[in-house]
C-alpha cells in the first residue's frame, strides 16, 4: 500500500514505531479526522528515513503530515496493532527517490535490492553450431550492425533497442532497453542485457545463418556490473566483473573471452568422448587380449582428433591476443582477468594432454593393425609357396608313373 501511494504522489513522510501491546484483537485508531481534501490543494511533506523497531508483540504508529492550503497543515496518526508476535531486528531503510511499483519486488528490503540490481548487466553465452555465415547475418541486420574498429573479422556486433544512444561514460546499458549480441564465426553467441524470455528470438535470428547445428546447445552465464564511483577502472569478483562503465570495446573484449570459453567447453567434451572410447577399448584388450576395431573406425577417430585441435587453435584463436587489448591497457586488464577467471590456458593444457593420450592410443592401435596386415600377407605368401610345392610334387609323381 505504501508503494502505491509513493507512486501516485511526489513524496510523503512516514514514521513507524513499535510498542508493546496486548496479544489480542486488531484495530485502527485515528487521532484526528480531516475533511476530504481537493486533489490539487495539498501536498505531503518529504521524508528521508523509515525506521522500524521490533518488540515481542508489534504495534505500528504512522504519522502523516501534509498541507491543505492557505498555510494550514494537518496530521494523521494511524496505529495498527497486530495480534501476532513477530520479533524482528531493527532496520533502517533510506527512501530518497520515488520508487515505482514496477521496479519493486515482493517483500524484503526492496530499496537495497533495487540499488544493487539497477547497475547489473546479465551476459549469456551460447554455442549451438560449428559455423555461422557472418556475411549473410550482417546483410540481414544492416541497421543493427556496429562497424568494427579492429582488423579481426571472425565476429560481428549487433545492437538492438535504442539505436541512437552509444554506451560509455554517462550513458549506461544497465536499466535501458539497449541489448547487444556478439556472433562469432565458429558458432558462439554472446548476449548482453537480454532478458531470458527474449533469448530464443535472438538465437533463431542467428540459426538461419548457422551450419553444423549441434544436438545439444551449450550455455554459460556471467554478470557485468557498472559502478561509476569505482576507484579503479575494473574490479573482479566471483562470477562477475565490475567496471566504471561498459562500452562497445568492453563488450567486444568480454564477448571474445566468453565465446572462446563456451566453444572450448564443447571441444573438451568431444575429446572426453574419444578418451572414454579408447578407455573401453583398453579395458576390453585387458580382458580378451585383442580388440575388434576396424581400420576405418580408427581413421575416423584420427580425423576427429586432428580437426578438434585445428579448430581450437585456428578458428577460436585461443592464443591470439585481442586487438583492442593491444591498443588500450584498460581492456588488456579485462582480457587477462577473464582469461584467468575462465582458466582458458589451463583448460587448453588439459585438452592438449587428452589429445596426446588419444594420439598415443591411435599410434598403438595402428601398429597392431599394421602387424595384423603384415601377418596376413606373410601367411598368404606361405600358402602360395606351399601350393606351388604341392603342384610341383604332383607333377613329378605323375611323370614317374
Amino acid at each position: 500500500m505504501w508503494r502505491s501511494i509513493r507512486q501516485l504522489l511526489p513524496s510523503f513522510s512516514v514514521r513507524t514505531t513499535r510498542t508493546q501491546t496486548l496479544p489480542y484483537s486488531s484495530f485502527l485508531s485515528l487521532s484526528s479526522l480531516l475533511p476530504k481534501p481537493q486533489p490539487s490543494a495539498f501536498f505531503f511533506a518529504s521524508s528521508k528515513t523509515l525506521r522500524s523497531v521490533a518488540t515481542s508483540s508489534p504495534s505500528t504508529s504512522i504519522l502523516w503530515t501534509f498541507s491543505v492550503g492557505c498555510g494550514v497543515s494537518r496530521s494523521i496518526i494511524a496505529r495498527c496493532i497486530s495480534s501476532f508476535s513477530t520479533p524482528q531486528p531493527e532496520m533502517v531503510v533510506g527512501w530518497n527517490d520515488a520508487v515505482s511499483c514496477s521496479k519493486v519486488g515482493d517483500g524484503g528490503d526492496d530499496g537495497a535490492v533495487e540499488e544493487g540490481a539497477k547497475r547489473s548487466i546479465p551476459v549469456r553465452a551460447y554455442f549451438f553450431s560449428t559455423s555461422v555465415d557472418l556475411r549473410g547475418l550482417a546483410e540481414q541486420n544492416k541497421q543493427n550492425i556496429i562497424p568494427p574498429t579492429s582488423r579481426m573479422t571472425n565476429y560481428v556486433v549487433l545492437k538492438f533497442g535504442d539505436l541512437a544512444s552509444s554506451p560509455g561514460p554517462g550513458v549506461f546499458i544497465s536499466g535501458s532497453d539497449c541489448c547487444f549480441m556478439v556472433v562469432f564465426q565458429y558458432g558462439s553467441i554472446v548476449l548482453f542485457n537480454v532478458r531470458e524470455c527474449d533469448v530464443d528470438q535472438y538465437l533463431k535470428n542467428v540459426e538461419k545463418h548457422a551450419s553444423g547445428l549441434l544436438p545439444e546447445m551449450r550455455k554459460d552465464e556471467y554478470e557485468v556490473r557498472e559502478m561509476p564511483a569505482l576507484n579503479t577502472w575494473m574490479q573482479g569478483g566471483l562470477d562477475y566483473i565490475m567496471l566504471q562503465f561498459l562500452d562497445i570495446d568492453g563488450i567486444r573484449t568480454i564477448g571474445s573471452v566468453l565465446g572462446q570459453s563456451i566453444a572450448l567447453d564443447y571441444y573438451v567434451r568431444q575429446v572426453d568422448g574419444m578418451v572414454a572410447e579408447f578407455t573401453d577399448i583398453n579395458r576390453g584388450m585387458e580382458k580378451t587380449g585383442t580388440f575388434t576395431m576396424d581400420r576405418k573406425k580408427l581413421f575416423q577417430i584420427v580425423g576427429k582428433a586432428n580437426s578438434n585441435l585445428a579448430d581450437v587453435i585456428l578458428k577460436l584463436g585461443l592464443f591470439e591476443r585481442s586487438d583492442i587489448a593491444w591498443k588500450d591497457a584498460k581492456y588488456a586488464i579485462i582480457w587477462e582477468f577473464l582469461r584467468d577467471e575462465f582458466e582458458l590456458t589451463q583448460r587448453f593444457a588439459g585438452l592438449d594432454f587428452k589429445l596426446k593420450f588419444v594420439e598415443h592410443n591411435i599410434r598403438f592401435l595402428q601398429e597392431i593393425l599394421q602387424n595384423r596386415k603384415s601377418d596376413f600377407l606373410e601367411w598368404l605368401i606361405i600358402v602360395l609357396i606351399s601350393t606351388e610345392i604341392v603342384i610341383s610334387l604332383y607333377d613329378l609323381i605323375k611323370r614317374s608313373l
